[in-house]
């Protein structure tokens, strides 16, 4: 059986473990508040009705891919466009190529910063590998202007930062809906995590600060992964509603 995503490829060591799935959720969750296309998806009012639901589907439907064969995987990918081409029908108006570039290259970063913040850094074949996993995704979709290569990627990532990211009245609304659905004590968890994973830019324009109280925890939490509760910590992270879908999320056991 041919796998979209090779079984020794490390982008399936990144995406089979919740809690890196939970950093690269966190981490988009800061970077889909400042993108300057999110009123897209205000459009259908499911981000802000379910903030959560939303980006966790995003995720979901990313890891479904890395781990499908390459058949189930293309469809998945297939039906991304075909939800994305019903959205834009609707509206009358298409979303911008860089739009579509800039969740992508999100989806890139965030796999390496949460992998090389609870792991290790990965090598530059490691790069390479997870770049072109992603890209396929992209070609898949038929997004223009794609990177060739991982060095190139680089370089289109930290101008779409500077162009493309911006703090609005979107953003401000975005996050007063994740403080509604996750409650004081987990929202503040969420905003500690962005700190270890968003770029600088991004959390200047969030104001988060550089400093996070969770760098000192993280040592307590890799221990906890040695004696099998982990799964208990992630499970603080989110709200009880999302209790199987966090168990789901340990494809690699820690």
């Amino acid at each position: 059986m041919e796998f979209f995503v090779d079984q020794r490829s490390v982008v399936r060591k990144i995406w089979g473990k919740g809690d890196t799935v939970l950093f690269v959720f966190a981490g988009a969750s800061a970077e889909f508040a400042l993108n300057k296309a999110v009123d897209w998806l205000y459009f259908t009012g499911r981000l802000p009705a379910d903030p959560l639901g939303r980006l966790f589907s995003t995720v979901l439907y990313a890891r479904q891919i890395v781990f499908s064969e390459t058949g189930e995987a293309l469809k998945a990918i297939d039906k991304i466009a075909a939800i994305h081409t019903a959205v834009e029908n609707s509206r009358g108006a298409k979303i911008p190529d860089w739009a579509y570039r800039d969740v992508l290259f999100m989806l890139i970063h965030y796999s390496q910063a949460s992998f090389e913040l609870l792991e290790r850094k990965l090598t530059d074949a490691e790069k390479e590998d997870l770049f072109d996993v992603f890209n396929r995704l992209g070609l898949r979709m038929g997004l223009k202007g794609l990177p060739a290569t991982y060095r190139e990627w680089t370089i289109m990532r930290n101008e779409h930062l500077e162009q493309d990211l911006l703090k609005s009245d979107y953003s401000i609304d975005l996050y007063k809906q994740y403080r509604k659905h996750l409650g004081f004590i987990r929202y503040t968890l969420l905003k500690e995590s962005q700190k270890l994973v968003v770029p600088p830019h991004a959390k200047q324009l969030l104001k988060l600060g550089k400093f996070s109280w969770l760098t000192p925890v993280l040592s307590i939490y890799k221990l906890s992964r040695t004696i099998k509760m982990d799964w208990f910590l992630k499970s603080l992270v989110l709200p009880v509603k999302y209790k199987r879908q966090i168990r789901e999320l340990d494809v690699i056991p820690s």
